[in-house]
């Protein structure tokens, strides 16, 4: 599995029109279920009328062949839906939701061409898409002294880790969700302050 992979950075919105009809493509960051409807929503409030929502969506890494879907929305069966999802996957891009919104023109465009059309607008957005590298963080749980605990901040916040929870008792219980590659670097800085006792290990 790979420890990082790009992930949108904001929406990015294009438009093109072919053979009289508007095609809207919208790529936008999502790593949900839940999240991607809401966008879908709001979508159709911001473009009301149009004759098709079309969608796909990758809602983990890249390579993820579980949380993923599309739909074509009323046109064709396999003309947008699916070809959006193989272009959205071909970008190598995760945690990404696309939704082309169509105006129809007038002119039929036949299933090669709505093919054509509901890709075009993903592979020409992607390569203006702001992106960001995520990195995959893994839960580890430390306990240590009062005392330690400032420097112990200040060290994985320098491995680019998070302490995502503390739990006081006689000593500090820590969650911290930290990159595989930064583990080591983590350990060797946790060694100079306590003889080497205080070390983090990932789950088994």
């Amino acid at each position: 599995m790979a420890e990082s992979y790009l992930i949108p950075e904001q929406t990015y919105t294009f438009e093109e029109e072919i053979k009289h009809s508007r095609f809207i493509t919208v790529l936008f960051h999502c790593d949900s279920d839940e999240s991607f409807k809401c966008v879908l929503a709001n979508l159709k409030e911001l473009y009301p009328g149009a004759n098709h929502y079309c969608y796909a969506y990758v809602l983990a890494a890249p390579d993820d062949q579980v949380a993923i879907g599309s739909s074509d929305d009323g046109e064709p069966a396999g003309s947008a839906g699916r070809p959006m999802l193989a272009s959205l996957q071909g970008a190598e891009i995760g945690e990404i939701g696309a939704v082309v919104i169509r105006y129809f023109g007038g002119t039929k465009l036949g299933v090669g061409g709505l093919v054509r059309a509901y890709s075009s607008g993903i592979k020409q957005a992607v390569k203006l898409l702001p992106t960001t590298l995520k990195q995959i963080r893994y839960r580890v749980e430390l306990a240590c002294d009062y005392a330690q605990l400032k420097d112990i901040e200040h060290f994985v916040s320098k491995a680019n880790a998070i302490i995502e929870d503390r739990v006081f008792s006689n000593d500090i219980l820590l969650t911290i969700a930290i990159p595989k590659a930064n583990l080591s670097t983590l350990n060797q800085d946790l060694a100079t302050i306590s003889q080497g006792k205080l070390q983090v290990k990932l789950p088994q």
